[in-house]
């Protein structure tokens, strides 16, 4: 699942985006299934995903996550998108 976020830690806002590693890395510290983010996302998921992601895309991030977290001034989702969609099944006409 890829999802892009805006986050602004003071210094103006950034885009980052999520990518398997993030998801993965945010299953392992909450023992949850990338799954359950499609029955709704918490400021702390997103924060986490936005701190993982951010760090992927080389952005400079306090070493310890709650540090970083401090710092949020916003946060939002600006898209999300399955990284593997399924395509409908093809249909017959009656």
């Amino acid at each position: 699942m890829k999802i892009t976020i805006s986050v602004d830690t003071g210094n103006g806002p950034e885009t980052v985006t999520t990518n398997l590693f993030t998801v993965i890395t945010w299953e392992r510290k909450y023992k949850r299934r990338a799954g359950d983010l499609a029955a709704g996302i918490g400021a702390e998921d997103l924060a986490f995903l936005a701190y993982e992601a951010s760090k992927a895309a080389g952005i400079t991030v306090p070493l310890v996550f709650d540090e970083y977290a401090k710092k949020i001034v916003t946060l939002e989702v600006v898209s999300s998108e399955d990284q593997n969609p399924t395509e409908p099944a093809a249909t017959t006409a009656p």
